[in-house]
Order: structure tokens, then sequence, then C-alpha cells
């Protein structure tokens, strides 16, 4: 604008030189020189408005730069926050595969605590009412004195043959016994009760082999005894603790066969399980 000034000045500076030099003193001569002078204004003002038309291009241009670059600005944030939000779903997505893992091994170890503290229970309390339950000492069939429990007497055997029998129990597996028929019955001659406590006494102090024959013989001496079923569950135990776990099984399916009311059916389904 201020380039525009000037050439305006320096043309009438011009003009009135001319006017001046030439001695331009009719009116014929000045009305050209009005005329020329009217021109040069027109020449002027097209230039001034086609410079005002730049400016105002140059300022939408501008405009335009902005609004792009601020449009780039915006995209570059959207493509983070979009990254971000990604991130974060799969942190969550980790979590819960965690939580559930967690849940899953927390629900496996509150099963085998319940069964452990279920089966030291039911070995304490023998699961019979009785008050001679905590006695550490007991009379044994043929000894006419205390002996600690766990140990046997027997008989003299030395007229008497020597017989083995197997026995098969179900498909699941085979449990092998011996029969000596010169063996004293081992469960003493007391009610149900008092035998079946007897047999819990070999648990307690770990000496599962004669358990195992004590409650055998108790199932077969009273099979239709409410202890039955007990006694069934008691006698696959002593297989599973001695780690014979195809006799196990098959101990655990007659229990569950044969005694599907008792109290130890389910346990007994558990096991198998």
């Amino acid at each position: 604008m201020i380039k525009f000034k000037n050439f305006v000045l320096i043309k009438f500076f011009l003009i009135f030189t001319v006017i001046y030099s030439s001695s331009f003193a009719d009116s014929h001569n000045i009305y050209d020189v009005l005329e020329l002078i009217k021109k040069d204004l027109k020449t002027l003002e097209k230039a001034v408005y086609s410079e005002s038309l730049n400016g105002n291009s140059n300022n939408t241009s501008s405009s335009n730069n902005l609004d792009q670059n601020s449009e780039d600005v915006l995209t570059r944030h959207l493509l983070k926050l979009t990254e971000i939000e990604n991130q974060f779903q799969e942190l969550t997505n980790k979590f819960e595969e965690i939580n559930f893992k967690l849940d899953k091994l927390s629900n496996r170890l509150s099963k085998v605590q319940a069964d452990n503290q279920l089966r030291f229970q039911e070995l304490e309390s023998g699961n019979i009412t009785s008050s001679n339950e905590n006695n550490e000492l007991t009379l044994l069939p043929g000894s006419s004195q205390p002996q600690d429990l766990g140990s046997i007497s027997y008989k003299d055997t030395e007229t008497k043959s020597l017989t083995q029998q197997t026995q098969s129990i179900e498909s699941t597996g085979t449990i092998i016994t011996e029969t000596f028929q010169s063996e004293e019955k081992l469960l003493p001659d007391e009610n149900p009760d008092k035998q079946y406590e007897f047999a819990i006494s070999f648990l307690k102090v770990g000496d599962y082999n004669t358990a195992e024959r004590a409650f055998r013989e108790f199932v077969d001496t009273n099979p239709e005894h409410k202890l039955a079923g007990n006694a069934q569950y008691w006698y696959a135990e002593t297989f599973r603790i001695r780690q014979l776990y195809m006799d196990a099984a098959s101990a655990y399916l007659e229990g569950y066969q044969k005694y599907p009311k008792s109290n130890k059916a389910p346990i007994n389904l558990l096991k198998l399980g």
C-alpha cells in the first residue's frame, strides 16, 4: 500500500512539472492534462483493487493451512487415543484370564482342604458314640493282658493247613486276600459298634494292613449294619493311602453300589472321579 501512495505522489509531481515546464496556459492543454490524470487514477484504482484481492487470497490460503494443520494434529491425537484404548483392552483381558485361573485354583484347593478335613475328623471321632473312644490300650482277642493297638495274637497253627483265595471285585481291579483256615477272627466278640471302633483303632496308629483286614471282616460279618457303608469306605482308604489305586477304585465302587444310602456314598463317588 505504501508503494502505491509513493507512486501516486510521483505521478502528480511529474504532471505538475510537465505543466509548468511546457507553459500550458490555455484551457485546451489543461483539459488534456486533467484527462491524463483521470486515466492515471483509474489505473491506480485497478492496481490497488488487484493487490487487495491478492491479500485476501493469501489470507484465505493461510487460513486453509491453519485448518489443515489443526486437522493433522486432531488426527494424530485420535490415533493415539485408539492405541491407548486397545492396550487397555488387552490388559483387561489378561486380568480377567488371570482372575479366572486364580478362582479355579482356589476352588481346587478348597476341595482338597475340605476332603482332608472331613477325613481327619472322621478318624478322630470314629463316627460312633462310645465312652471308650479315648482309650490308648485295648484288650485284644486271645490275650489276657492289654497290649498296644495294632498287635495281633494267634493260636497254635501246627496241625492246620494254609490256603490262599483270590477274589475279583467288579471290572476296575482285583483285590487279593489271603484267608488262613487256621487264623482266628480278628474282630472281638462284641457288638458291631465295638467292632467298628476296634477297626478304626488300627487306622489311628497307622497299621493300614491290619485295618484293611479288620474293615473287610466287619463288612462281611455285618453287611446290613448302619456302619457297614462307613467300614467299606475306610476299607477303600487303606488301599489309597498305600497308593494301591486300582484296589482303592474297586473298593470305592463297591461301597457306592452296595450302600447307596450311606453318608459315605457321595464321597465314594467323588473319590472315583
